[in-house]
């Protein structure tokens, strides 16, 4: 029972988030929708902010495993880690992700990279740049620093895009520059030569 309260106030609280943003959404609208009571968000999340922060977590849990359907799909393991990259940063145009994870979030809630669910990320981002090291596609960087790094730019084209006027026009150069970042830290003999760049990840 609880745990279907939680769900329920949740995806109400996200719809609500989403549509008129965290500032203007009613706590009595969002749990009357839900068919329950404040009372019942506060036992389970302590307040609005918290409440805030389990959405964030359903949206984080899905652009993860949303990200490792492009890494799987990649045919080495670093076009795979571009192509994780680019569809974190490429889902910074779509609405819900924008106001929610990117604007409200950060505003409430604080700096991102120091959110809970950024140390695992941080963690997969650098094992993966140690396994590109181990066989040989990577240069023997610090596995931490450079985890922290791309996952900054990352994260920081991801607002940028959520921020702009025109997101849809400052994505494309985002993700251009991201790979040149990224690709900085190849060996040289790895580095894609101008015949083969088309198999870096597309831009849609």
């Amino acid at each position: 029972m609880m745990e279907e309260t939680r769900v329920k106030l949740i995806q109400a609280a996200r719809r609500a988030f989403a549509a008129k943003g965290y500032a203007a959404a009613s706590m009595d609208d969002l749990t009357a929708e839900a068919g329950l009571t404040r009372g019942a968000l506060y036992h389970n999340f302590g307040d609005k902010k918290g409440l805030l922060r389990a959405v964030i977590d359903q949206i984080d849990a899905e652009m993860v495993a949303r990200m490792r359907v492009e890494r799987d799909r990649a045919d080495t393991a670093w076009l795979g880690f571009l192509a994780e990259c680019v569809a974190y940063i490429e889902m910074a145009l779509e609405p819900e992700i924008q106001r929610i994870m990117l604007l409200d979030g950060p505003a409430v809630l604080g700096d991102p990279s120091r959110w809970p669910n950024q140390n695992e990320c941080l963690r997969a981002t650098a094992q993966t740049i140690q396994a590109l090291i181990d066989e040989g596609t990577v240069k023997p960087v610090d596995t931490e620093a450079a985890a922290r790094l791309l996952n900054g730019a990352a994260l920081t084209a991801a607002l940028w895009i959520a921020a702009a006027d025109d997101p849809r026009a400052v994505f494309p150069k985002a993700v251009e520059t991201f790979k040149y970042l990224a690709e900085g830290l190849l060996r040289t003999e790895t580095r894609l030569p101008p015949s083969r760049q088309k198999e870096r990840p597309q831009i849609e």
